[in-house]
C-alpha cells in the first residue's frame, strides 16, 4: 500500500516528539541519567509510531480459507484449528457472537468482499441460518459443530387445539452431562396457567416423553416445558398454543329404542353447545323427539332436505332399514353428513353403507364382560370399557380406536365424498357416570371429528417457516380462491402493522406467499383486510435451540466442502502485523520512565 498523507503526518509528529524530548533532556542542568532519558524519549516516539504502523512478519496462513465464529463456538476448537491452518488465518464473527476480539461481519456478502480469494469457510458454533447460506456463492463450508447440549432435542404439539380436547406434547430430552450426573433421573413438567399440569420421569436422565393437558379457556397462551434434576432446572422452553373454541356441530341422533348411550350423548353434546336432534323409537310407528340448541322441526323421516341441515348422524343398527338407509347412503356419497353407526356383536344390516368393508368379530362372552383398555391418538391413555366385538382389519379401513392388543373397535371408511365410522363399544356412557368427562369427551370428539361434514372452504393462512424466530425471515402462505386484492398485514403485540408483499405460486394459483422479518419474540397476527386472520408465535433467539440446530445442519448439507473441493495443498506464507499492543506498551514504558524520572 503506498504511503498516505496520514502516514507522513504521523511520522513527522513522532520525529518531532523524539527531537523535543531529546532537546528537553539535553537542556536540563541535572545531567544524571541523561543517556536513559534520551533512550526513553526515543523508545516513546518509536512505540507511538509502531503502534499505528506495526511491522509485519511472514507467517503461515491460507488466503483461500477463513474462520467464522458463531454462537456457541468452543475456544479449544478455535485454537486447534488455528494451529492446523496457521496463525495468520483470518478470523470473523457474526453480529450475535460475543466475547470474540475479531472483526464483525453483518452478512456473508461483506465477508466475501473483504476476502475475495475465499473458497473455504470454517464455521465454528451453531452455524448459519438457512436464509444466509445462498450468499456463500462458490464458497464451501467446513462446519465444526459444537458438542450436543443439555436440553430438548425436539418436541411436537398441536398449535391450535380445540377447547376441552387434550393437548398432546411429545418430544425428546437430551442430557449429555458427565456419567455420574447423566444417570440421575430427570423430570419433565408441563406448566400451564401458573401451575404444573403433567409430568413424566426419565429414569436414565434422557429419552422420549409425552405430556397431556386439557386447556380450560380459549385464546392465546404460552405454556412452559421444564426439565428438572432434583431442585435444578436443566432446561425450559415455551409452548405457544392458540386454543380455539369448539366447532358447533349439528348432530342428528337416531335410536331404535331408548338407551343410556344416546341419552348421555345428547346431554353432553348439548352442554358443549352443539345443535342436537334426537329421535327415539318407542313402539312400532311411534317415535319421540328432542331438540337442544335449535328450534324443533320434523325429523320423523329422513329426507335430503333434512340431512343437509346436519353435519353428522349417529345411529344404531336397528334404525338402518329400508328407504332411510338409502337416503343416508346417498347423502354420504354426495359429501353430506358423516355417519357413526353403533353396531352390535352381529353382522351389520344388509343396507348399511359400505357394509362390505366392515366385518364384525364377536369376542368370547367371558372376555367381553371384563373392561379392557382402549386407546387412540391424543387419548388420555387410561380408558377402559367392555369390548363385545372387534372390527376385522382391512386395507379399506382406518382404525380410530384400538384395544391394548391393537385390534380395532372403531374404524372409519370413505364412502364417496363422505366418511362412515362403525363402533362396537356399546357402553361409553359409563365414563360419564364415573365422572370421567375427559375420556368421554375425547372419545366422541375423535369420532365426530372423523365424520363431520367439512366446513366451507375459506381463505386460510399457515406459517411455512419451521420454528420461526426473531431477526430471521419468516414465510407465511395464504390459500384462497383468488389472489388477494388488498395487501395483507402482519402485526406483533406491540408493534406497527407491516404490509406483506405477496407472490403467487405459478403452479398452484390459489397459493400466495409473503415474507417478513420479525424484530422481537411473541405473538403475531397476519390478516387480510376484514377477512381471514391467523395468529402465530415467533420464538426468541435462545428458544428451542435443539430443533434450530438440526434445521441449520440440514440446510448446510448442500454447501459443505467435500474431499474434491478446492483447497490449498499446504499452508501458504502471508504477511501478518505484529500485535500493536506490544508497541503501545513500549510507548507507555518510555513515557512512564520520563514521568517517574522527573519526580526523582
Amino acid at each position: 500500500m503506498p504511503p498516505t498523507f496520514l502516514f507522513y503526518a504521523l511520522l513527522t509528529l513522532c520525529g518531532l516528539l523524539v527531537l523535543g524530548l531529546s532537546w528537553v533532556a539535553l537542556r536540563r542542568p541535572n545531567r544524571q541519567r541523561l543517556v536513559l532519558r534520551l533512550l526513553a524519549g526515543a523508545v516513546a516516539g518509536a512505540g507511538l509510531w509502531l503502534t499505528a504502523y506495526p511491522p509485519a512478519r511472514t507467517v503461515p496462513g491460507p488466503r483461500a480459507e477463513a474462520i467464522l465464529l458463531t454462537d456457541g463456538f468452543q475456544p479449544d476448537t478455535l485454537s486447534t484449528l488455528l494451529r492446523r491452518l496457521g496463525p495468520a488465518t483470518r478470523l470473523w464473527r457474526t453480529s450475535s457472537t460475543t466475547g470474540a476480539d475479531t472483526v464483525m461481519v453483518s452478512n456473508l456478502l461483506q465477508l466475501r468482499e473483504q476476502q475475495p480469494s475465499l473458497r473455504r469457510l470454517h464455521v465454528l458454533g451453531r452455524g448459519l441460518p438457512a436464509a444466509d447460506l445462498p450468499m456463500l456463492g462458490p464458497v464451501r463450508l467446513v462446519w465444526h459443530a459444537p458438542s450436543a447440549r443439555v436440553g430438548f432435542r425436539t418436541a411436537n404439539w398441536t398449535p391450535r387445539p380445540e377447547l376441552g380436547q387434550p393437548l398432546l406434547i411429545a418430544g425428546f430430552f437430551d442430557n449429555l452431562l458427565p456419567d455420574a450426573a447423566k444417570s440421575a433421573p430427570v423430570w419433565v413438567h408441563l406448566r400451564a396457567g401458573g401451575a404444573p399440569r403433567d409430568s413424566v420421569r426419565l429414569p436414565a436422565g434422557r429419552g422420549a416423553f409425552q405430556l397431556t393437558y386439557v386447556p380450560k379457556a380459549a385464546g392465546l397462551a404460552v405454556y412452559e416445558l421444564i426439565a428438572r434434576r432434583g431442585g435444578q432446572i436443566l432446561a425450559t422452553e415455551p409452548v405457544p398454543v392458540e386454543v380455539v373454541p369448539t366447532r358447533a356441530l349439528r348432530v342428528l341422533l337416531l335410536a331404535g329404542t331408548p338407551s343410556f348411550e344416546f341419552k348421555f350423548l345428547k346431554n353432553q353434546l348439548g352442554t358443549r353447545q352443539h345443535a342436537v336432534a334426537l329421535r327415539v323409537g318407542i313402539s312400532r310407528g311411534l317415535t319421540q323427539t328432542e331438540f337442544l340448541n335449535q328450534p324443533a322441526h320434523d325429523i320423523s323421516r329422513l329426507t335430503p332436505a333434512l340431512l343437509t341441515r346436519y353435519d353428522a348422524v349417529v345411529a344404531d343398527a336397528s334404525t338402518l332399514a329400508g328407504g332411510e338407509a338409502q337416503q343416508l347412503t346417498a347423502a354420504l356419497r354426495a359429501g353430506g353428513p358423516g355417519l357413526i353407526l353403533l353396531a352390535d356383536a352381529g353382522p351389520l344390516p344388509r343396507l348399511t353403507p359400505g357394509r362390505a368393508a366392515f366385518s364384525i368379530v364377536p369376542v368370547a362372552t367371558a372376555a367381553s364382560a371384563r373392561p379392557q383398555p382402549v386407546r387412540w391418538q391424543g387419548g388420555p391413555g387410561r380408558a377402559t370399557t367392555t369390548v363385545p366385538a372387534t372390527v376385522r382389519a382391512s386395507a379399506r379401513l382406518r382404525p380410530l380406536i384400538t384395544t391394548g392388543q391393537g385390534q380395532a373397535v372403531v374404524a372409519a371408511q370413505r364412502v364417496g365424498a363422505g366418511t362412515m365410522v362403525v363402533s362396537v363399544l356399546p357402553e361409553t356412557f359409563r365414563w360419564a357416570l364415573q365422572n370421567d368427562s375427559l375420556t368421554y369427551n375425547a372419545y366422541w370428539s375423535r369420532l365426530l371429528t372423523a365424520v363431520a361434514r367439512p366446513e366451507p372452504a375459506t381463505a386460510t393462512w399457515r406459517v411455512i417457516t419451521a420454528w420461526p424466530r426473531s431477526n430471521v425471515p419468516v414465510e407465511v402462505q395464504l390459500t384462497a380462491a383468488a389472489f388477494p386484492a388488498a395487501a395483507p398485514t402482519v402485526r406483533g403485540a406491540a408493534g406497527r402493522p407491516v404490509t406483506l408483499s405477496m407472490r403467487q405460486d405459478t403452479r398452484l394459483p390459489e397459493w400466495s406467499t409473503g415474507q417478513f422479518w420479525p424484530d422481537s419474540a411473541g405473538w403475531y397476527r397476519v390478516a387480510l383486510p376484514d377477512k381471514a386472520s391467523h395468529w402465530f408465535y415467533v420464538f426468541g433467539g435462545q428458544n428451542w435451540l435443539g430443533p434450530e440446530n438440526e434445521l441449520r445442519r440440514q440446510a448446510a448439507q448442500a454447501w459443505l466442502a467435500t474431499s474434491s473441493s478446492p483447497r490449498a495443498a499446504s499452508p501458504e506464507l502471508t504477511r501478518q502485523s505484529w500485535p500493536a499492543a506490544w508497541f503501545f506498551g513500549l510507548f507507555l514504558l518510555g513515557a512512564g520512565f520520563l514521568w517517574l524520572e522527573e519526580k526523582l
